[in-house]
């Protein structure tokens, strides 16, 4: 079994590499039309550079995973400003493609928790459409949108979680076919269990994305990570790609739900166990406050259980 390891967004080993840096619409609304443009120009000119810049430290250090920050381009989807980002900027969006393909790398995206298919409210998911055509046209412009995934939560349960997983199976048809098909699903902490989430998964053909430390925060009293697993490594194989996982480990016992610094071995390392009797391969998308620095030092600290090699950066063997 080979596990690579991955982190979110901002390299912090950087110094000044933040690819969200932002512009917010009350600013915006200040500035006259020649600097709106300007401004605009200049926040995205520098996530996108910035975006460069981890993707080579990303290259250096052999991390295989990235997720991009969701706030490249300010303002994208606001309805008073949308504006043309991908014009002046393609050959910027085309040199992080060629750089993500040349190295083999695995990149994602993760919209905000407001992207679901489960509310009631019409403008709710033509919003969440909007969002997730901002995702989807960002991986086009990067050449990746045959290979990247958009992941999200099912989203809320609205005191009648049956209801609320019948409106997203109606709100989904929304979404065009090919945005659809690199989406993937994630269990949550507080609503949809891992054995909800796969339902849907199943049902619409969307792959699902486990995530460890939500499980054992939203556990159902019949699910068992051992039975559950097949069947969502399963999902996978409609897109013909490796499993992907999310791994973190609580702040505290009082903050579970919290993300701590860094990854706990201990707390992850019997699901470690529960994978290796699996002997499929996976990979981890490391969600600890620490980032990049949380992702080697977990991949230093399982290679040192018996038995487990470290095979590059950040990958191990076992």
């Amino acid at each position: 079994m080979i596990i690579r390891f991955g982190y979110v967004s901002h390299a912090l080993s950087l110094w000044d590499c933040s690819p969200a840096k932002a512009l917010t619409f009350t600013r915006w609304k200040k500035l006259t039309e020649s600097d709106r443009k300007e401004q605009l120009f200049y926040v995205t000119k520098q996530n996108l550079e910035h975006t460069i810049r981890m993707i080579h430290y990303n290259i250096a250090q052999e991390i295989s995973l990235y997720r991009f920050s969701s706030s490249i381009v300010p303002l994208a989807t606001h309805p008073e400003v949308l504006w043309d980002y991908k014009t002046p900027f393609k050959d910027l969006f085309k040199e992080i493609g060629k750089l993500v393909k040349k190295h083999r790398l695995r990149t994602s995206f993760h919209p905000n928790q407001f992207t679901l298919f489960t509310s009631g409210q019409p403008h709710i998911t033509n919003n969440a459409v909007i969002d997730m055509t901002y995702h989807y046209d960002m991986l086009d412009a990067m050449g990746l949108a045959e290979e990247a995934i958009i992941n999200i939560h099912v989203g809320g349960a609205y005191g009648n979680k049956h209801a609320a997983t019948k409106r997203f199976h109606e709100n989904i048809k929304k979404l065009p076919a090919a945005i659809k098909k690199r989406m993937t699903l994630e269990n949550d902490d507080k609503t949809y269990t891992a054995s909800e989430t796969l339902m849907i998964c199943k049902k619409e053909r969307i792959p699902m994305l486990f995530d460890y430390h939500h499980f054992m925060a939203n556990k159902a009293e019949d699910e068992a990570v051992e039975e559950l697993l097949p069947e969502i490594f399963q999902t996978w194989n409609w897109v013909g790609l490796k499993p992907k996982i999310h791994v973190s480990s609580p702040k505290s016992d009082n903050e579970f739900r919290s993300h701590a610094d860094y990854v706990d071995p201990e707390f992850l390392l019997p699901f470690v166990k529960i994978l290796k009797e699996l002997n499929v391969d996976v990979d981890f998308m490391i969600e600890a406050k620490q980032k990049d620095k949380a992702a080697l030092k977990l991949c230093e600290d399982l290679s040192r259980v018996r038995g487990v090699k470290r095979i590059g950066g950040a990958a191990i063997q076992w």
